[in-house]
C-alpha cells in the first residue's frame, strides 16, 4: 500500500493563504467608505389643528381654589 505524499502540502497551503490574502485586499480596496458621515436633518411635520392657534389653559384639580 503506497504512502501519502505530503511533500507538496506546505507549498499548496502557503500559496492558498497568499492568494486569499490578495483577493481580500483587492475586494476591500474597491469598497467605498464615506469620508465624513453625518446624520440627515429631518424636516418637522406641522399639523394643522384648530386648538394650536388658540390659547388654552388646563386647570388641574389641585390648582383650583379651596371652597
Amino acid at each position: 500500500m503506497p504512502q501519502l505524499d505530503t511533500s507538496t502540502w506546505f507549498i499548496t497551503i502557503i500559496s492558498m493563504i497568499i492568494t486569499l490574502f490578495i483577493m481580500f485586499q483587492l475586494k476591500i480596496s474597491k469598497h467605498y467608505y464615506y469620508n465624513n458621515p453625518e446624520p440627515l436633518t429631518t424636516k418637522l411635520q406641522t399639523h394643522s389643528t384648530p386648538w394650536e392657534t388658540k390659547w388654552t389653559k388646563i386647570y388641574l384639580p389641585l390648582s383650583l381654589p379651596l371652597r
